[in-house]
């Protein structure tokens, strides 16, 4: 007992009360409204990483302090200290959890979510405070390490250079650890799981009966060969039999070729395969044509590619392949450059025979990319193919963060727009727009080519970026977005921190908002750039009906 209390009175006296003071600040700030509402699990992990990371700034300014010489508090000061310290810390984080619920509901109610339950900050700060008293200890854990190796090195070199040494080779061995034995194995292992998904056939999914569908007994391309996501997408857009009964009118049945991981060895291979494809079932002879960029899994968005179908009766067809079995925001840690690899390979691949045609017979050519799909697809098309054999145009849904294109027309927006909806000149050649469409205005005039850029302003896939943590950035300036909180507010290191954490829920919010995009505003990019000719403004409005819940 006695040894119990003389440790407990230890690391009572080792604590840092202006890391504390600090720790408690930053927790508090973390309950505060972000871009999206976040799950107790996800609130506690990042609301433990923000509480360990205040405490470690206090520590380092007392150590700061103490190296600069400044006088220490001692006696009565020091005690009245740390008992102002004690109160106050309390009251702020008291305050802050009774607020924490509301907070939430804040975000929660502009995502048309109902409220939290009472015991949601419960949960929370249990799985927070494990979080930072796990991190402490293995932060306390390493520092004894370092000062172990420091003051065997003291036997042989200065003083400063062990200090040096010992700090570089603790650092490195964490990082050599962390990246080999647990990153890398993490990675692996969902690598497995979303390979051994994607292998698997969806209940309801069948091969093919229609000989021009990709995985039919007459395809090119194998049906187990393309994967779940592929699947999905061959199987089960509209037909030509549910097109003329919804327009009581005879239509073409929607032509859709995919090629998955499996479906041949390198990228160039399934380029290819998708153009054999596409040649066999004489796709050249529709309309409209389409180049998609999926997601990271290899997922395209029904509610953006059915209504396409439907605003052209059927007379399209689109080419898509895989570049990953991993979700968009893993993709975009582990492997973000398949995606424009993937993309450039089967624009060049498509362009280039679509190139040799007819200009009077061959079909309009676009490109279309969601989440980290836009990320490959808006750098697909080069400047030489461009000005030779311009495509009609393009739509890029939720351009996540890495993108090069979408964030060198917003730093060139006219003056009086806001960074999450941008001005691009006279709007001729490029348009942005959100849930309400904002591709219209009398004053502006298309040119031969149309390309729409479709974002939410509580999309973090979007507006994170990595220098949030020191820079406060346009879209919390003025006027924001309908589905932002207004009371979300900059603070250094702990923005950057929950929009990071916003993450991995952009796509778990109910449509229309985040990275989760409605099918309305689908019908809005796909009306602007690739001008259906054979609908009636009644046709369009029943469209827009049929899909008003996706």
């Amino acid at each position: 007992m006695e040894y119990l209390k003389s440790r407990l009175s230890n690391y009572h006296h080792s604590l840092s009360y202006m890391g504390i003071i600090i720790a408690v600040i930053f927790f508090s700030i973390s309950l505060m409204p972000s871009l999206l509402p976040r799950p107790y699990l996800l609130q506690g992990l990042l609301s433990g990483l923000t509480l360990t990371i205040g405490y470690g700034i206090g520590v380092f300014l007392r150590f700061f302090w103490f190296y600069l010489e400044f006088p220490k508090l001692t006696g009565r000061i020091k005690h009245y200290f740390q008992y102002f310290a004690s109160t106050l810390s309390f009251l702020i984080f008291s305050y802050a959890i009774y607020a924490s619920n509301s907070w939430q509901d804040e975000v929660r109610s502009l995502m048309g979510l109902a409220p939290v339950r009472d015991y949601f900050h419960f949960k929370m700060l249990a799985i927070a405070l494990l979080l930072a008293f796990t991190l402490l200890f293995f932060s306390r854990l390493l520092f004894n390490s370092f000062d172990k190796i420091r003051l065997k090195m003291t036997r042989v070199i200065p003083n400063r250079i062990s200090n040096i040494l010992g700090l570089i080779l603790v650092i490195f061995t964490v990082f050599v650890f962390t990246n080999n034995f647990i990153i890398s194995k993490v990675v692996a292992s969902l690598d497995k799981v979303y390979s051994f998904a994607d292998e698997n056939t969806d209940k309801g999914i069948s091969k093919p009966l229609n000989q021009n569908a990709t995985g039919s007994t007459r395809s090119l391309i194998e049906w187990d060969s393309i994967g779940r996501t592929g699947q999905n997408f061959v199987a089960t857009g509209p037909s030509d039999e549910d097109l003329s009964v919804f327009f009581k009118e005879r239509t073409l049945a929607p032509l859709r070729i995919y090629a998955g991981l499996r479906s041949s060895e390198s990228v160039q291979q399934r380029a290819e395969l998708v153009l054999k494809e596409l040649i066999r079932i004489n796709g050249f002879n529709r309309s409209k044509l389409v180049i998609a960029t999926p997601t990271g899994t290899g997922w395209l968005d029904p509610s953006a590619m059915d209504p396409f179908e439907y605003l052209h009766k059927g007379d399209t067809a689109i080419v898509s392949m895989q570049y990953s079995y991993l979700p968009s925001w893993l993709t975009l840690l582990v492997n973000p450059e398949g995606a424009k690899e993937s993309a450039l390979a089967l624009y060049n691949t498509i362009h280039k025979y679509w190139s040799t045609l007819p200009k009077e017979t061959r079909p309009n050519l676009y490109v279309f990319g969601l989440s980290l799909g836009a990320f490959g697809a808006e750098t697909s098309m080069n400047v030489a193919t461009m000005i030779q054999n311009p495509i009609q145009g393009g739509i890029f849904v939720g351009a996540p963060f890495p993108s090069t294109i979408a964030p060198m027309l917003t730093k060139q927006r006219n003056l009086n727009s806001p960074q999450w909806l941008p001005i691009i000149h006279d709007s001729s050649l490029v348009r942005f727009s959100a849930q309400q469409n904002n591709l219209k205005n009398e004053s502006w005039q298309w040119g031969p080519v149309r390309f729409v850029y479709i974002q939410y302003a509580s999309d973090p896939m979007v507006f994170f970026s990595l220098d949030l943590y020191r820079k406060e950035p346009d879209w919390m300036k003025g006027e924001r977005g309908h589905d932002v909180s207004p009371n979300f507010t900059w603070y250094p290191v702990i923005t950057f921190l929950q929009v990071l954490f916003d993450l991995p829920m952009a796509d778990r919010v109910p449509r229309g908002h985040s990275h989760n995009y409605s099918a309305s505003s689908y019908i809005d990019g796909w009306l602007e750039v690739t001008q259906p000719v054979n609908l009636s403004s009644d046709e369009e409005k029943k469209v827009r009906s049929h899909f008003k819940n996706e």
